[in-house]
């Protein structure tokens, strides 16, 4: 079995949006290994409010979360879904009809669909479709661990922590995990190192070399390179020592050492522009780190987003990087949309509206077809990129990011 997840829960009926956002940006760089959100409200008014709310909070953090809301019919479980939400889970003492469940896990799959039950029923006995159930209200101990096994699912324990301890309800077989509120405003990479010391497999930021591996200077100190890591973009250089790599694997924030001031110093802890790491790599060498990180903020004190913005020397070149073309025409369709100018097509197309852009689309999708029985491919490139910015002008118009489509993307893997 793979490593048991701390997955803290979050309450959002009669919760501010905002709050619900900021308790899950901190648990995501806290060290949570994912985040359950739920709303089992009836009111329609509510649980769609309650969607736009999960649609921020999958712009707002990068680990998998999952969602429980009350389910009348198959269209609710979808709306889930499109919220980016990694799994949805159907509460079985409120669901309407045993035949939601069995219709959501045709479509969606068995490991997509979680059921949540409390102990005081036979789940056991009751043959879910799903792989996973969600169990709260638990007494630990051998009848649990019996019913568990008699299942045959596995479960992620609901539960506050206030009678039951993490280490007993991580212990179990088939235990994937605990959700929980416990950790709130607490510090969830100690807790993992913790249990990582009493012998249960927990997901912590543990170097595969040790620090006496590198190859630093005459002062015991190895440079870090440090890269934006969904951009890779270089953000910023400084240097690390034995204390510092240490502190940075156990607290999953950046930390270095100062040359000039001769002490430790987390980024962040002045400015609050924290890195949180996200991945330490070693160069051939052994001589020099590369850190990957989520930077909040700016990572240079000058307030520049990169230390590195001064440009010496350029030669003029094509950049043909998908990833930075696609969102630099991007980044220019949105400001079309955001200061109109004169004469532009895109803002012709804004201007006609949702009716005209799907209509450019679909043209141009059929331009693709019929270039693709062509024997050149000349003519399809094309005609790809004509679609390719179609689709983008629709995407700015419907409130879509490439980011929003290639997150849906990796949700899929």
């Amino acid at each position: 079995m793979a490593y048991k997840k701390i997955i803290p829960f979050i309450n959002g009926e009669n919760e501010l949006a905002a709050n619900v956002l900021r308790l899950a940006e901190q648990y995501c760089f806290g060290g949570a290994d994912e985040i359950f959100l739920y709303n089992y409200s009836k009111i329609e008014s509510e649980r769609e409010e309650f969607l736009s709310t999960l649609k921020a909070v999958d712009k707002a953090i990068d680990i998998p979360f999952f969602v429980g809301m009350y389910a009348s019919r198959f269209e609710d479980v979808k709306k889930a879904f499109y919220t980016g939400a990694d799994r949805v889970v159907i509460k079985y003492e409120i669901c309407p009809d045993d035949g939601l469940i069995k219709e959501a896990v045709a479509r969606f799959g068995a490991d997509r669909i979680m059921v949540e039950v409390d102990e005081e029923i036979p789940f056991e006995r009751i043959p879910f479709p799903v792989n996973t159930l969600l169990l709260k209200h638990v007494d630990t101990g051998g009848p649990l661990e019996k019913k568990i096994l008699a299942s045959g699912k596995n479960v992620i324990i609901r539960d506050s922590l206030l009678r039951n301890d993490l280490e007993d309800l991580l212990k179990g077989s088939k235990v994937l995990g605990v959700s929980t509120n416990y950790y709130e405003n607490k510090d969830l990479y100690k807790v993992k190192n913790k249990m990582k010391d009493i012998g249960i497999d927990v997901n912590t930021f543990e170097s595969k070399l040790p620090f006496s591996d590198f190859k630093t200077d005459e002062n015991g100190l190895i440079p870090c390179i440090v890269q934006d890591y969904r951009t890779n973009q270089v953000l910023m250089m400084a240097y690390m020592n034995e204390e510092s790599y240490n502190a940075t694997c156990r607290t999953g924030k950046m930390t270095y050492f100062s040359r000039s001031r001769q002490e430790l110093w987390c980024k962040g802890d002045t400015s609050g522009h924290y890195q949180y790491v996200k991945e330490l790599m070693l160069d051939c060498d052994n001589d020099t780190l590369l850190a990957k990180v989520h930077q909040v903020g700016a990572a240079c004190h000058t307030g520049a987003y990169s230390c590195f913005y001064q440009e010496l020397a350029k030669k003029d070149y094509i950049d043909t990087n998908p990833l930075t073309i696609l969102e630099e025409d991007f980044a220019t369709i949105m400001d079309r949309k955001r200061h109109p100018k004169e004469g532009s097509y895109t803002n012709y197309l804004f201007t006609k509206g949702i009716d005209k852009i799907l209509k450019k689309c679909g043209e141009e999708a059929t331009e693709i077809v019929i270039a693709a029985k062509n024997p050149d491919a000349e003519e399809l490139k094309y005609e790809i990129a004509d679609y390719l910015y179609h689709l983008m002008v629709l995407m700015a118009e419907c409130g879509l990011t490439w980011e929003d489509v290639t997150k849906e993307l990796a949700n899929r893997r």
